[in-house]
């Protein structure tokens, strides 16, 4: 009856909560009946309903083979630099930004650090090929140019994760940084008058005052990117290294091999059962880091 008693005095508030709700039932929690696949033989003329039960059979074609710590691994520790790379360098562009005094200055600094960020994948890939491809690519014409030799780097799988980290820095870190800014113009002025009072520099103001006060920002962010470790970007890392297969040892990604599995195989099932694999995954790490977040400060945590 508190509940009802809650919604009738809000009701309009309710109201307004109700296309975003809807949105979420109809596109996130409807659809999780579809990982009932993983556990049939899905035929599409039978429906899932109709489908004939396999239980676990479909995942022996995942963790039989040697592919399914190859891609959880390269999942987690592209994501992990992701996280870490994006968020670092975003703090301190925000920071930066912060530190400028002529306004002009800042307004037109914001907006180019975060025009990177509307940029499909489909135009950034065709930029990073321009740069990199081996014939006409701009990086062998300058090595070439200066008398060294020029790369296939379509070959050479050691430094893709760099490559990817810096594309992905290139193009979120603007995104991250208006969020950190928002929080630190929040930030009461008297704190820094404080500090200046007692003598602080610029950099101790910043140690000890605008990096603790947006700390929980921080955590929130950190914590809702490590919800999905166990999802690789997919429109990032196919759009850019697509099916080069030299390159998969160290960009492969549980989305990349899925999808594959699916095109090439044209089984339903066994590409489900990959993905329900990893979103199970990920429930469970969002928990432990959550639950790690809330013992150190249960401001911090998620719920």
């Amino acid at each position: 009856m508190s509940m009802i008693r809650e919604i009738a005095k809000n009701k309009y508030l309710y109201a307004l909560a109700l296309p975003g709700l809807l949105f979420l039932i109809v596109f996130a929690y409807v659809p999780m009946a579809g990982h009932l696949i993983a556990f049939k033989q899905y035929r599409l003329a039978d429906g899932i309903w109709g489908s004939k039960w396999v239980g676990f059979d479909n995942f022996k074609f995942f963790f039989m083979s040697s592919d399914w710590y190859k891609v959880t691994f390269n999942t987690i520790f592209l994501n992990g630099l992701f996280i870490v790379c994006g968020l670092g360098l975003a703090l301190l562009l925000a920071i930066f930004l912060n530190e400028i005094r002529s306004m002009l200055f800042k307004k037109i600094a914001q907006s180019f650090v975060f025009m990177p960020y509307f940029i499909s994948w489909l135009v950034v890939s065709m930029m990073v090929f321009a740069f990199l491809n081996t014939t006409e690519g701009i990086l062998n014409r300058t090595l070439i140019a200066n008398g060294l030799d020029g790369q296939n780097w379509y070959l050479k799988p050691g430094i893709w994760p760099a490559i990817l980290t810096i594309i992905y820095v290139w193009k979120f870190a603007g995104y991250y940084s208006i969020i950190f800014l928002a929080a630190i113009t929040g930030i009461s002025g008297d704190y820094y008058e404080s500090a200046r009072i007692d003598g602080a520099t610029r950099f101790q103001q910043i140690v000890h005052i605008t990096i603790p006060l947006i700390r929980n920002v921080l955590i929130v962010l950190a914590l809702l990117g490590i919800g999905r470790i166990f999802y690789g970007d997919f429109g990032m890392i196919y759009g850019i290294v697509g099916d080069t297969a030299p390159l998969y040892p160290t960009t492969d990604v549980i989305d990349t091999y899925s999808y594959r599995a699916l095109r090439q195989l044209g089984d339903f099932s066994k590409s489900s059962a990959v993905i329900m694999y990893q979103s199970v995954m990920g429930l469970v790490t969002i928990m432990i880091f959550n639950a790690i977040a809330r013992k150190i400060d249960k401001d911090s945590s998620l719920f």
